[in-house]
């Protein structure tokens, strides 16, 4: 049963706008937020004054000294005024967050027109202070001091996984070969350079070890960026700029916080999500042509291929070795390069990633463009996959 079935309308995505991302030293939070929402708001083929509703992904936790940023929206026109507009926080999967509770005011039949942005400025704040706002986000580490970050947190997580499974220092290596030559092709990625599966397996001085096994490039960079879409209750307007593409299933899990209460590995939340997701869009793995997958490390994609159910536990290696998850695989990963080539701006990554999927499935990605793109999955976590949003889109 299909989203459209269940509650008897139908959502579309009928407009987006996506900035560059990188370290972007003249825009600010403001400018980035209006820049894409104009863009979105213009390819739905709608006026500012019909926008019922904002919803913005943000995560900011102290790396910004504005921390209430809701109405920066506003600043697109005047005829935005008191447009209710709401922050939403979730960590890393803000912008999914954000999407969700979009689709939810559609549901619920309060608004029609939901104007949805994530957007991040990160490369302002100092080194310590990003490590710091994202440690944050950890139940155990939040508020102390730590010489690799979350970097750290998910190199355990990769020992754990080499305890059980085996060394995958080599897989880890051609993910990032992987995810880095797919951002060659996108025209928004910050890291646009194809550097080989020997120079990402390989440490050395312009590839250190930033907390063993992680290589520097097994980690998504510290990026500034946002990306904004528009949710309708079709049909969608005729003077749209794109195809619309439906949301036609989500799916939404909260795992415990403590380490002791989770299994390292297993990312039970997202397998939830998942399931919540394919469920509700009545398909399955096989029924995918894509999937746009939460990289932060490279380690995360690895376990992903396990939770979305490509391979068994423990087997997420064959989805690289035997070629199923490149661009010519049957289910290609990460199209855009992914949070490790497109680059990171923690609020913005999960409306991003429903952008570029978009963006495929209207056929309107250029060169990153999979021929014949039907249907797609977006998967976004925060922390060490505490919060996990999957969706299911469709061209229409």
């Amino acid at each position: 049963m299909s989203l459209q079935e269940q509650f008897g309308k139908d959502i579309l995505l009928t407009g987006w706008g996506h900035s560059r991302f990188g370290k972007l030293t003249d825009e600010t939070l403001e400018s980035l937020i209006v820049q894409v929402s104009r863009e979105a708001i213009a390819n739905a083929g709608l006026e500012p004054g019909q926008i019922d509703e904002i919803y913005l992904g943000q995560f900011n936790s102290g790396m910004l000294p504005l921390g209430f940023a809701s109405s920066l929206a506003l600043q697109v026109s005047d005829d935005l005024a008191n447009v209710p507009a709401t922050r939403v926080e979730n960590a890393c999967a803000s912008g999914s967050a954000a999407v969700q509770q979009g689709a939810k005011s559609l549901l619920a039949g309060t608004a029609r027109n939901v104007l949805v942005i994530g957007a991040e400025k990160m490369t302002q704040a100092g080194p310590d202070v990003v490590g710091a706002a994202l440690l944050g986000a950890d139940y155990d580490m939040a508020g102390k001091s730590s010489t690799t970050g979350f970097a750290g947190l998910f190199a355990e997580t990769a020992k754990h996984y080499e305890k059980r499974y085996g060394p995958a220092g080599d897989v880890l290596g051609s993910i990032a070969a992987k995810n880095h030559r797919n951002g060659v092709l996108n025209p928004y990625a910050q890291l646009r350079k194809d550097l080989g599966e020997e120079f990402c397996r390989t440490v050395s001085d312009k590839n250190p070890m930033v907390a063993d096994p992680l290589r520097r490039t097994d980690c998504s960079p510290v990026s500034d960026g946002a990306a904004a879409l528009v949710l309708t209750t079709g049909p969608a307007p005729s003077s749209s700029a794109t195809a619309p593409v439906r949301l036609t299933g989500f799916g939404h899990a909260n795992d415990f916080m403590p380490v002791e209460k989770r299994d390292p590995t297993a990312f039970a939340g997202s397998v939830a999500a998942w399931q919540r997701a394919l469920a509700m869009a009545g398909t399955g793995l096989d029924g995918l042509d894509f999937a746009e997958v939460h990289d932060c490390f490279t380690i995360a994609e690895l376990i992903m291929y396990e939770v979305m159910g490509l391979t068994p536990a423990g087997e997420g290696r064959r989805a690289i070795e035997e070629g199923w998850v490149y661009r010519d695989g049957k289910l290609p990963v990460n199209l855009s390069g992914g949070l490790k080539a497109k680059g990171h701006p923690v609020g913005a990554t999960g409306v991003s990633q429903h952008v570029v999927t978009a963006m495929q499935l209207s056929g309107t990605a250029g060169e990153m463009q999979l021929p014949g793109a039907r249907r797609a999955a977006v998967h976004n976590m925060g922390g060490l996959a505490i919060a996990n949003y999957v969706s299911v889109l469709e061209a229409v």
